[in-house]
């Protein structure tokens, strides 16, 4: 079954960076489009970005204000998602979905057991 193993969560300081990334297993990594969402305390599931299968097209939210960028690596199957300039209100728990399909506009079908992180100095 699809499996969405997540890690590099943790605390860090406001300003600082962090390197999410999301090992796939299950299915056929490189023939799905993969987005990130998070959940903050007390919120619903917010969408972040998304990429296409072969990664050529990405699509962000405009609260990411050019501070996320996401990636992946077919060979690896891995998804990677590096946050810059993190804020208090960046403080959720992340997810990496796996889509529907292979472009960016499908609904998530699947999302791993997320990371948490944390903003406080």
């Amino acid at each position: 079954q699809v499996q969405l193993v997540e890690s590099g969560g943790g605390l860090v300081q406001p300003g600082g960076s962090l390197r999410l990334s999301c090992a796939a297993s299950g299915f056929t990594f490189h023939l799905f489009a993969m987005s990130l969402v998070r959940q903050a305390p007390g919120k619903g599931l917010e969408w972040g970005s998304s990429i296409s299968n072969g990664g050529f097209r990405t699509t962000y939210a405009d609260f990411v204000k050019g501070r996320f960028t996401i990636s992946r690596d077919k060979n690896k199957k891995t998804l990677y998602r590096q946050i810059d300039n993190l804020q208090s209100e960046d403080a959720a728990v992340y997810y990496c979905a796996k889509l529907k399909g292979a472009t960016i506009n499908n609904p998530i079908t699947d999302r791993g057991q997320g990371t948490q992180v944390i903003v406080s100095s």
